[in-house]
């Protein structure tokens, strides 16, 4: 019975989810329904097992949460968001749309940048160079997945995206864990998309040469209303704040730059970002004495389980000083556009949060055993058996986060036991735990996928096979070539 109250919980929890209940009450009390079946003590489960480990996610995570989704609201009202992406459009031209969107996506989203602030940014930039280019508009979504939500996401070393920070308190990793392995996959995911978005184009223009132009005006007409309105979508809402870390909400608050500044102005703070966590996680941290963390004053900790959130931390600050700094006259509101940053942070985080609680009640319970050791006895190895933890996870709940946390939650102590009697190298189960959550994440479902095609203005129906392909099927062929040459290599 413990196994069916398991199950039927995380039903209830993805299905009411999905018609857009806040999983604040959710994640209660789906642990609380699994707990009841199992006959636990309830009361016990919420206040001592499920906040517990919601505080712990909590005070761990947070700083990233606050500084990513600040940072992201500032490069969006400094306008060097937008300043990024009308250079890599010039630079390309409408002959390159494509190419010019999933640059654009990318460069901003490796720099920090939240999916949510970069989606308002990149669609009317899409819109406009695939009118020009006469490309279907239905392939928009698609180039802004691609660019954003795949390789900058999961792979590329060094990302400050919340999904590569998550195992890093689990497993002692840094952002640049396995940093050759994340290019490999990075340019697999980059190589395949782009191959299939061409061929798309090419079949389009064989097939239906007139329409095209036409379906794309279409589109950009009707996406200044999308774009206005999506953020206030309570259901759009509730769908992504599990599936980034930026509540919709705050979008519109602040003020905007009238104008953006020079592109290498625009550009410096990404840079600034990467730089630093580069040099925090190699240089900085590893020569510094910081023995006294394994004081119980400070938790018992050691710089391998927090060294990796302090890197990030430390180049979110940097960044952020850089680009107040160098845009302090194009914030015409800045104490606005902070406090929006700032509050766009606190419902994904405590969303997130909640979703680890879920996942630390039922792993607690009697019957989790049997998943575990269903998990486990995956034909493979335990790379193999931890891909298939996150992807399984991450499809159920429409969030890499979210599958990533309660996988890792419920997981990650018995993975880092295998790793140390086995030789397993953490750095290794990091990213391939990253790369398998953000993929099947991307189901219908997933709040980042229903975001993105209101504010594109298109449908499942229209654009959502091309996102499949480049969203999905890119990352799956990297995920298994990494864990091939994971086993065959190990961590390079």
């Amino acid at each position: 019975m413990g196994l069916i109250g398991i199950l039927i919980a995380l039903g209830a929890l993805i299905w009411l989810a999905y018609r857009g209940w806040s999983i604040l009450l959710l994640a209660p009390a789906a642990a609380l329904l699994a707990a009841a079946t199992a006959g636990e003590p309830l009361l016990a489960h919420w206040t001592q097992t499920f906040m517990a480990s919601a505080a712990g996610f909590v005070a761990q995570v947070f700083p990233l949460f606050l500084l990513g989704a600040l940072f992201g609201k500032l490069m969006d009202d400094s306008g060097s968001v937008t300043a990024i992406a009308e250079a890599m459009t010039r630079r390309l031209g409408s002959g390159r749309a494509i190419l010019a969107v999933v640059l654009a996506g990318a460069l901003v989203t490796y720099g920090g940048v939240s999916l949510f602030v970069a989606f308002f940014v990149l669609a009317p930039m899409a819109q406009a160079l695939f009118a020009a280019a006469g490309i279907p508009s239905r392939l928009m979504p698609a180039a802004i997945v691609l660019g954003t939500s795949t390789f900058t996401m999961s792979a590329m070393p060094g990302t400050p995206a919340i999904q590569n920070a998550i195992p890093m308190p689990f497993f002692g990793t840094t952002p640049f864990a396995a940093p050759g392995l994340g290019l490999v996959a990075s340019a697999i995911m980059l190589a395949f998309g782009l191959w299939w978005l061409g061929r798309a184009e090419r079949a389009a223009r064989r097939a239906a040469p007139g329409a095209r132009v036409e379906m794309a005006g279409g589109v950009a007409a009707r996406a200044p209303h999308g774009v206005a309105d999506v953020s206030a979508d309570a259901l759009v809402r509730e769908r992504a704040i599990v599936a980034n870390a930026f509540d919709p909400a705050e979008t519109h608050h602040g003020e905007r730059s009238a104008g953006g500044p020079p592109v290498l102005v625009a550009i410096l703070p990404l840079a600034v970002v990467i730089a630093v966590n580069l040099l925090m996680s190699l240089v900085v941290l590893p020569r510094l004495d910081l023995d006294y963390l394994g004081d119980p004053f400070w938790g018992s900790t050691s710089v391998m389980e927090v060294g990796g959130v302090w890197s990030v931390m430390v180049a979110l600050l940097a960044a952020i000083a850089c680009l107040v700094a160098l845009n302090f006259r194009r914030l015409p509101a800045l104490r606005l556009t902070m406090d929006a940053g700032a509050n766009a942070a606190v419902l994904p985080v405590l969303s997130v949060a909640s979703l680890v609680g879920f996942g630390s009640v039922v792993a607690a319970l009697p019957g989790f055993a049997l998943v575990r050791d269903w998990v486990l006895s995956i034909e493979g190895g335990p790379l193999v058996s931890l891909a298939v933890a996150t992807n399984v996870l991450a499809a159920l709940t429409g969030s890499a986060s979210g599958g990533l946390t309660i996988a890792l939650q419920a997981l990650g102590e018995t993975y880092m036991e295998i790793a140390a009697s086995s030789g397993l190298d953490p750095a290794l189960m990091h990213r391939v735990a990253v790369i398998g959550a953000g993929t099947l994440d991307s189901l219908p479902h997933n709040g980042a996928v229903v975001t993105l095609l209101a504010v594109c203005g298109a449908t499942h129906r229209e654009s959502y096979l091309d996102i499949v392909v480049v969203g999905i099927v890119g990352p799956i062929v990297a995920l298994i070539t990494v864990i091939v040459l994971g086993g065959m290599f190990g961590s390079f």
